[in-house]
């Protein structure tokens, strides 16, 4: 493991979360990959599940929770 790894600085930082926000907002099953190297994330993957069979025909709504 190594102790020099840079940390990243706030606009890095800014722009990881925001990729990350995105790819979740954007996908309704599947998962979100985040890849670390020295420290700071250099990547970010999506990977998306289609459901075949669900009872509703629009997958993205959701129960009202009443």
């Amino acid at each position: 493991m190594s102790t020099d790894a840079q940390p990243s600085t706030a606009s890095d930082e800014a722009l990881w979360l925001a990729v990350v926000r995105e790819k979740v907002r954007a996908i309704r099953f599947g998962s979100v990959q985040i890849t670390v190297h020295d420290g700071r994330v250099t990547q970010v993957e999506s990977n998306e599940k289609t459901r075949i069979g669900q009872d509703r025909p629009d997958s993205r709504s959701r129960p009202s929770g009443s």
